[in-house]
Parts: C-alpha cells; sequence; structure tokens
C-alpha cells in the first residue's frame, strides 16, 4: 500500500469516537458554606464542582457514591449580575449582605444591600448625556424595574459598578446629589442559575418539585448521594461537604507562538488542547471568555505534505467547526498553518500562520 494512503488510513482509525471525561472531581469532607467552599476550590483545584452533561453527573455520582443521606454542594448558584448585561464578578456587599431574601440592589454609604424589587427608590442611570461622570440621578421614585425602564428609554441603562473606581466614582456623585444616607438603586439584580465557573446552566438534574425556594432564600445547590444524586435548592450559609473538580482545559494568557504554546502545555501539562467533539467546543467556548486575544491556539494543525489537518494527540479532524473559508485548500508554497478558535462571535476556528502569538489552551490531564 502506498505509504502516503497509508498514514491517511492510520490516522483516520484513530479517531476518536467517544469523549473522554473533561473534569475529574473531589470530594472534599469539610464542612463549609457555598461561598467558604467555593474559595476552597479555587485555591486547590478550578472552582466548585460543575456539570454539563450525564456523563458528567456519571462522574460526580462515583466521587460521592458512599456519603449516605447527608447533602454536598456543588457549584449551581443564582446569579448576581448587572443590567447593562454580565456577571456580578467584583463585590461590595455590606456585612452580612446579601441575606438571600431579595433580588435587586442598592447602594448606602458605599455599601451594597439586597432589597425587594417592588420598594420604589431614586436611582442612577448611565448616560451620554453628562461628558464629565457618565452619570444621571433620577429624583423619581421607582421599583427596580420601573428604574430599569426609563433608564433604557432616555439614557443607557441603570448604573453598573464592576470595580473600586467605579464603585468611588458612584458613591461620590451620590454624595454630590446630597443623597448618601439614602438607599439608591443600582443595575444588580439577582436571575437565573450559574454556574461558579461561568459555564452556561443548561443540563438540570433537579430532584421532584425542586428547586422550591422554600422560605425564599434558597440560592444555592446541594445533590443527596442516597437520591440518586439529585440536586435540591438550599440556603447558602447552611455548611456542608463539597465537591471540587479540576478542569481538564487550561487557559494560559501569556501570548506564544503556536510552536512555543505547544512546548509550555507539554512541560506544564500534557499538551495542547484537541477538540474531538462539540461537547468539547462547548468547554472550549467556556474558556475562552477570559482570553486577552482575538483568537486562541488550539493543538491542530496542517500537514502540507498530506494535505490533512490533524490534531497533536494523533488524531485527525472528524468533528470539524471551521469559520467560512478557513481548513480547505491550503497552500502548499505558504508558511505551515495552525488552528485557533476565536474568542468572539460564534467561536469558529481559524488557520493562522505560526508566527502569530496567542494565549493558548492547555490540556491538563
Amino acid at each position: 500500500m502506498d505509504q502516503t494512503l497509508y498514514l491517511i488510513l492510520l490516522l483516520i482509525a484513530l479517531c476518536s469516537v467517544s469523549e473522554c471525561v473533561q473534569r475529574r472531581y473531589h470530594f472534599i469532607n469539610v464542612r463549609k458554606t457555598w461561598t467558604e467552599a467555593q474559595i476552597f476550590c479555587r485555591e486547590n483545584y478550578t472552582d466548585l464542582a460543575t456539570v454539563d452533561n450525564m456523563n458528567d453527573m456519571n462522574e460526580l455520582k462515583k466521587s460521592v457514591h458512599d456519603r449516605g443521606d447527608q447533602f454536598i454542594w456543588i457549584g449551581l448558584q443564582r446569579k448576581w449580575q448587572w443590567s447593562s448585561g454580565g456577571p456580578a464578578l467584583y463585590l461590595n456587599w455590606e456585612r452580612t449582605q446579601p441575606d438571600g431574601k431579595d433580588e435587586c440592589a442598592v447602594m448606602k454609604n458605599g455599601k451594597w444591600h439586597d432589597r425587594p424589587c417592588s420598594n420604589r427608590r431614586s436611582f442612577i442611570c448611565n448616560s451620554s448625556n453628562n461628558m464629565n461622570t457618565g452619570l444621571v440621578f433620577v429624583n423619581q421614585r421607582k421599583n427596580w424595574r420601573g428604574a430599569q425602564s426609563f433608564c433604557r428609554q432616555r439614557h443607557i441603562d441603570l448604573v453598573s459598578v464592576r470595580n473600586q473606581n467605579e464603585s468611588q466614582q458612584v458613591q461620590k456623585f451620590i454624595n454630590d446629589n446630597h443623597r448618601s444616607t439614602e438607599e439608591i438603586w443600582i443595575g444588580l439584580f439577582r436571575d437565573s442559575w450559574q454556574w461558579s465557573d461561568q459555564s452556561n446552566y443548561s443540563f438540570t438534574y433537579w430532584y421532584t418539585g425542586e428547586p422550591n425556594n422554600d422560605g425564599g432564600n434558597e440560592n444555592c445547590t446541594v445533590i443527596r448521594p442516597n437520591a440518586q444524586s439529585r440536586w435540591y435548592d438550599i440556603s447558602c450559609n447552611r455548611q456542608f461537604p463539597f465537591v471540587c473538580h479540576e478542569d481538564k482545559l487550561i487557559l494560559i494568557t501569556e501570548t506564544l507562538t503556536w510552536t512555543e504554546a505547544l512546548r509550555y502545555c507539554r512541560q506544564n501539562y500534557t499538551d495542547l488542547v484537541s477538540v474531538h467533539s462539540v461537547q468539547m467546543q462547548r468547554r472550549v467556548m467556556n474558556v475562552v471568555k477570559r482570553a486577552s486575544t482575538e483568537a486562541v491556539w488550539l493543538g491542530l494543525r496542517h500537514s502540507r505534505i498530506l494535505d490533512i489537518w490533524y490534531w497533536v494527540s494523533g488524531d485527525t479532524v472528524c468533528y470539524q467547526n471551521w469559520a467560512s473559508g478557513n481548513g480547505t485548500d491550503e497552500d502548499c508554497e505558504r508558511t505551515v498553518r495552525f488552528g485557533a478558535v476565536q474568542t468572539g462571535g460564534d467561536q469558529r476556528w481559524i488557520s493562522l500562520p505560526e508566527h502569530d502569538k496567542l494565549n493558548f489552551i492547555c490540556s491538563r490531564y
């Protein structure tokens, strides 16, 4: 058999037909609140346990299979987010806040408090009309939704406070309007469920009748091994053991060439990431949200001799996610091409020359 044809057939035979485990789960038999468990997992692993599909759920069950009827934290929580979009990563709550009973936020004396969205208060809009601060104080008492609607119709949106600098600016603006002792609506509200690592919430495994928000403050999630590890919502201030996950994919925010990235991953982890399925592509899409470059290197390269794309793991490209005009008709006279994933848009794969410098994704195991 022709040697080139034999090599092509061999690579095709190696193409993965099943997805390997993408996360490893670690049961931690120490009782903590949800937030304390989150901090522990982020310091020692990747994050509190995320579950994207039934394969993940089965792996999670294995980690807690002999833990009886106790409750165990996982990383699902009802999230706080800004009206203008995006999760609340910078937090400036007053001590003992939020207490979990309410869904909208006010600012008073520079600190945040959760309050019933039906309360009527003055509010601050982000606005293009004020060139000095970008803020407008509205001395009309409205409920939170009414304030949001007013800001969106007449300005931009209810004010976002995304870092310490913005917090100081908004508090000075409140003081300048002589409202320092009042509770003023800001654009922070609690919406749907989200995973601690910011993964999308789509797969569910709730116990019958859950989540029920019993008592009005059940904003975090536990599992019960004796109930098939089904999910229950519960108050975040309770103390339980928990499960951390160690993700297979690690975003490296250094900017290196493809060859330098490959060397880095093999020295520090296992390899540049290979993407064999739509499930793995979804995980890549979650990871690249935090990238600082417009594309991120994958472990994908083109062979000019064989005129095929293949993964550094040795597999050919069975699952494909190319952007239009990429991945076909590579010119053999040009520089060797390598594969990257876009960080914006629908995050398709693109073909780039080796000398480009990008962030990249390593596979941990």
